[in-house]
């Protein structure tokens, strides 16, 4: 049986640029040639891509964790090295992705082909070529590649539906469904047959069509996550009109008006914003016993509810013989034709920030943060001068030259003279340690 994967947590992580290259020109007749070593190649980014032909996120179960390749070494002769391919990640449409480390939805992927950049590949580091000066005609400087970016991710597939099947377990969701498309949900008589949800294509004999998805049953207190809650829910955010399924075959003729309030409450804790859509109720199960009788006992206690703004049309039908089904699509294709289709995504508009990568070649902030071991290493931490740490060629005194340079103009040596480092104090960044010199 398919398993429909709703919701994922996956790790990304962007490839390294290449190292700069230290090299220099050795030719005979051409005398102080200088320095000639390449720079290296960009690393390849993540990249999250809408591929139509994926419903759900069922590939991710078994492969959560994903890494574009390192862009390669510069050269000598000023060769730069090659940059990497960007590794593209499928997924379906509806997947919106937020940041675990910061709570950030990074973006919404909606439509065909959409792209999101999620970890960007690092710059390849300079060749010496690019550190030469008239005092230093000749630098033993490099700079190894930029670290690629990395990220936790959750990503969560919300269906893009037009029209949702909502109500109580058993009330023919999945049954009509299987009537008016072509998808063959499990039926049985249980509830919860329907774990997951169901997505199928009516298609209308006037050439309309549209999405309808059968969600998995609600019951009470779903809002806040008994029985299948959340899971549910999450997915009739998009849909622009709502089917509201009654079973009219109870013993007892008032279940049906407390079952039609009991799920419109479940919505409304969920999001205001849903009692807002077109709904229309369906009476289902009108071949069966008793089901004539409660309709009409229903449609007059409707008519005395006073908590409705309006009330809803009522398509009285019967899966099973298909009687007044036919009238039911069509009357919900007009519903959707005087339906704005922004209503669909109205919810998530007040919810995404915009998402912009950090842009090549920058940090994600330029603080640093001191404290001080148990044993008296004073420890200096900072996405910015981490990176300069990475991208320092130590095997190179000048590098380790520069790099004292740029701590002092960042402000470290200040920051630790005022905190009261002494000369001889050890100082850790990362896993290089270094003794502090006034």
């Amino acid at each position: 049986m398919n398993t429909f994967v709703d919701q994922i947590r996956i790790e990304v992580y962007a490839g390294k640029g290449g190292d700069g290259m230290v090299s220099f020109r050795h030719e005979k007749y051409v005398p102080m040639g200088g320095p000639y070593g390449g720079d290296g190649g960009r690393g390849g980014s993540i990249i999250l891509r809408v591929d139509p032909g994926l419903r759900t996120l069922m590939d991710f179960r078994f492969h959560r964790i994903f890494r574009a390749k390192n862009g390669q070494n510069g050269m000598n002769k000023k060769m730069s090295g090659a940059a990497a391919d960007d590794l593209v990640v499928p997924v379906p449409a509806g997947t919106t992705v937020t940041d675990l480390d910061s709570g950030q939805l990074l973006g919404d992927l909606t439509k065909n082909g959409q792209e999101l950049v999620v970890a960007r590949g690092g710059r390849g580091g300079r060749g010496n070529v690019h550190f030469a000066t008239a005092r230093n005609s000749a630098p033993e400087i490099a700079e190894n590649g930029e670290p690629g970016e990395g990220r936790h991710l959750q990503l969560e597939l919300k269906m893009l539906a037009d029209v949702g099947l909502v109500g109580f377990p058993s009330v023919g969701k999945s049954t009509l469904l299987s009537v008016v498309t072509g998808a063959k949900p499990k039926i049985a008589a249980y509830e919860f047959t329907t774990l997951v949800p169901n997505l199928g294509m009516v298609m209308l004999d006037d050439g309309r069509d549209f999405a309808m998805a059968d969600m998995p049953g609600l019951i009470s207190g779903a809002s806040k996550g008994v029985g299948l809650g959340l899971k549910f829910l999450r997915h009739i955010e998009r849909t622009r009109v709502l089917l509201h399924l009654i079973a009219m075959d109870s013993q007892d003729p008032d279940q049906a008006l407390e079952r039609f309030h009991a799920i419109n409450h479940e919505l409304q804790s969920y999001d205001p914003q849903l009692l807002k859509r077109p709904q229309i109720i369906v009476a289902t199960k009108m071949d069966l016993p008793n089901a004539a009788d409660n309709l009409a006992h229903f449609k007059a206690a409707l008519a005395k509810d006073d908590t409705l703004a309006q009330n809803p049309r009522i398509f009285p039908i019967s899966a099973v013989t298909h009687q007044g089904v036919k009238d039911l699509m069509t009357a919900t294709a007009d519903l959707l034709d005087q339906t704005p289709a922004f209503d669909a995504e109205s919810h998530d508009e007040a919810t995404t920030t915009e998402f912009h990568p950090t842009p090549e070649g920058q940090s994600k902030t330029d603080s640093f943060t001191i404290s001080r071991d148990d044993d008296g290493t004073w420890v200096v931490s900072g996405a910015k001068l981490e990176k300069l740490l990475v991208m320092t060629n130590m095997d190179h005194q000048e590098g380790q030259l520069r790099f004292a340079r740029q701590l002092r103009r960042m402000g470290v040596d200040a920051a630790l003279r005022k905190r009261g480092i002494k000369d001889g104090d050890t100082v850790r960044i990362r896993d290089f340690a270094f003794e502090f010199v006034q």
